[in-house]
């Protein structure tokens, strides 16, 4: 069966690039198949009607045509453009967080995933609603993990299998998850997690949206949890992002 020329898709909007003299790449995250990539034909000119749709963390449908080489965008339309994003720094570095991890954590495929396309939604709406970033961000680290087969283990060792007592541990990126002391005590290449840190990491990773929400921990566990989690990230992908530098400049 032979594919359609022409298709419409719902999307968010992850990066964008300058192409040629008038056009820009889109890197999209969509609802039906995953990461694609999409050339918008003169989105940098002043009178474009698509480029308004097409900046980055903005949710559209979009029409789309096969090209001979990439997809080209035919009708742009805004569903959602998270506008308090766009009009507070600390909210748009932490947009740019949550599409840069997306980003490096996802390829292009033809690969239908729903669940993530919900969970870069759901952050989104909840970084434009929130004050405080710090829940959803860490929150959508974890489901993120979890769908893409990274879940850490956080209740047995991940080196012996015994469940994982009330004490300070260990966390070993290489064997993705808590070490009890046992396992963990003079081992290369692995940290201390304190048992407050990861009670709540546990507590988040087992818990619908609304129950994470009650959780109170101290600035001191936030900042534990919060490094933990990026140094995971950053070993997995084997590289640092660039957004969390940015972040640290502007709240300092």
């Amino acid at each position: 069966m032979a594919e359609q020329r022409s298709f419409r898709l719902e999307a968010v909007v992850l990066r964008h690039a300058d192409w040629g003299e008038a056009d820009r790449l889109i890197t999209l995250y969509t609802r039906e198949r995953g990461k694609v990539r999409a050339i918008a034909k003169g989105a940098r000119k002043i009178r474009s009607r698509k480029a308004g749709h097409l900046e980055p963390f903005t949710r559209v449908t979009l029409q789309l045509a096969r090209g001979r080489d990439l997809l080209i965008v035919t009708q742009a339309d805004t569903v959602d453009a998270y506008l308090p994003i766009h009009e507070n720094l600390v909210k748009t570095s932490h947009a740019a967080y949550v599409v840069e991890l997306l980003d490096r954590f996802t390829y292009e495929d033809d690969t239908e995933n729903y669940n993530i396309f919900r969970l870069i939604t759901e952050v989104l709406s909840r970084l434009e609603k929130e004050a405080d970033p710090w829940l959803a961000i860490r929150y959508y680290e974890l489901r993120l993990l979890d769908l893409l087969g990274y879940r850490p283990h956080l209740f047995e060792c991940a080196n012996c299998g015994k469940e994982i007592k009330a004490e300070d541990q260990f966390f070993s990126a290489a064997q993705g998850g808590a070490l009890c002391p046992a396992c963990g005590v003079g081992l290369p290449g692995v940290w201390s997690v304190s048992v407050e840190a990861l009670k709540y990491l546990r507590h988040f990773q087992r818990s619908d949206y609304a129950e994470a929400q009650r959780a109170r921990p101290s600035p001191e566990i936030q900042s534990e949890v919060e490094t933990l989690l990026q140094r995971y990230v950053t070993y997995l992908l084997e590289r640092e992002l660039n957004t969390p530098g940015f972040i640290r400049q502007i709240k300092m």
